[in-house]
């Protein structure tokens, strides 16, 4: 392992460590960002095997992503979600198959919008707890 990939895994590792359950969903979201980007770099250097091993990476980041889901408490958001992160996972499978660079970047998208959501969740909340 060279020193920026052992740098990287310390980096990730802390940040997982110190981080809060609003945080932890933050970096899954950008874990599985990231892996989708890898991957279709690894599809455009035909090198198929570590394009199927990233994607399958992306595909458990959003299974996990799933399985953090309140159905419960959620109502109809969570149910919502649940059918997205499942829409993803297909997709995601699909593109590993297919090698459907769009797809890829479809996913990519829908996650990057859900963070958004998310990260404004994280704003909304520190705003309200300045305030009160």
């Amino acid at each position: 392992m060279n020193g920026l990939q052992a740098y990287q895994r310390v980096n990730t590792q802390t940040s997982i460590v110190d981080a809060d359950p609003h945080k932890l969903i933050q970096l899954l979201y950008q874990g599985a960002i990231e892996r989708i980007n890898m991957a279709k770099a690894r599809m455009q250097a035909k090198d198929f095997e570590a394009k199927g091993k990233l994607i399958l990476k992306a595909i458990d980041i959003v299974a996990a992503l799933r399985g953090f889901l309140d159905k419960e408490k959620g109502g109809e958001l969570s149910q919502r979600l649940d059918a997205l992160y499942e829409y993803m996972e297909t997709a995601l499978w699909d593109a590993n198959v297919k090698n459907d660079k769009a797809k890829l970047d479809e996913v990519s998208n829908l996650l990057r919008s859900v963070k958004e959501g998310w990260d404004g969740i994280r704003e909304e909340v520190l705003a309200q707890q300045l305030a009160g």
